[in-house]
């Protein structure tokens, strides 16, 4: 009578451990960057950025504690890419409506995340697996480090000792484009990818 209790704890047990806490604690700073970001000012930017790095860090941790705990789970591996592409999209929508980026820009950015989360789903489904390409690396490296830029905003002195300032939205804008140009090209790779392990499944099926 008792045995059905054990998947129950086993299931508790695949939530509710130190990596997805660390991802669901990352999910919870969201609305604190978003509440930064919109006080548009020197201040609450540094903060803000402070507050966005410090999720790259705990996505960074949540991960290898995963890998280096053996505690990779169902529910991790929906959760972490849920939480970074919540973080990405609630942070260019607010950037945006704020004038720091072009509405377009996003429009393409947030496509082009769509169209891939479903292209894995079907991926998922037809038992094929797409890895990781060097364009979606770059992509994701980018834009992180240009919403960081959008995200402080302002000019600051950057080097030590050298009275110029940089225009860190611009910066910002700048890599934004760039992680625009690797998210398409690397988007038609993936589809590439997914049609060419589509018809090598169909192949084997048909030789089997």
């Amino acid at each position: 009578m008792n045995e059905p209790r054990a998947p129950r704890s086993s299931a508790r047990a695949d939530i509710w451990n130190i990596p997805n806490a660390l991802t669901m604690g990352r999910v919870a700073m969201i609305p604190l960057v978003l509440h930064y970001v919109t006080a548009a000012t020197p201040r609450a930017a540094v903060i803000a950025g402070w507050l966005y790095g410090a999720t790259a860090v705990t996505d960074l941790l949540d991960g290898y504690l995963a890998r280096k705990q053996n505690l990779e789970s169902v529910f991790g591996k929906f959760l972490d890419p849920l939480a970074d592409k919540l973080l990405v999209m609630a942070t260019l929508i607010y950037l945006t409506r704020m004038g720091r980026i072009a509405p377009w820009i996003v429009v393409v950015l947030l496509g082009r995340e769509l169209t891939i989360t479903a292209l894995r789903a079907i991926a998922s489904n037809e038992g094929v697996v797409i890895a990781a390409s060097e364009g979606g690396k770059w992509k994701t490296a980018l834009q992180m480090v240009g919403i960081l830029c959008l995200v402080l905003h302002f000019r600051y002195p950057v080097v030590p000792f050298y009275p110029a300032e940089v225009d860190l939205n611009l910066c910002g804008q700048w890599l934004i484009v760039l992680s625009m140009i690797f998210s398409v090209t690397s988007a038609v790779e993936y589809t590439r990818l997914f049609a060419e392990a589509v018809e090598a499944k169909e192949r084997r099926g048909q030789g089997s």
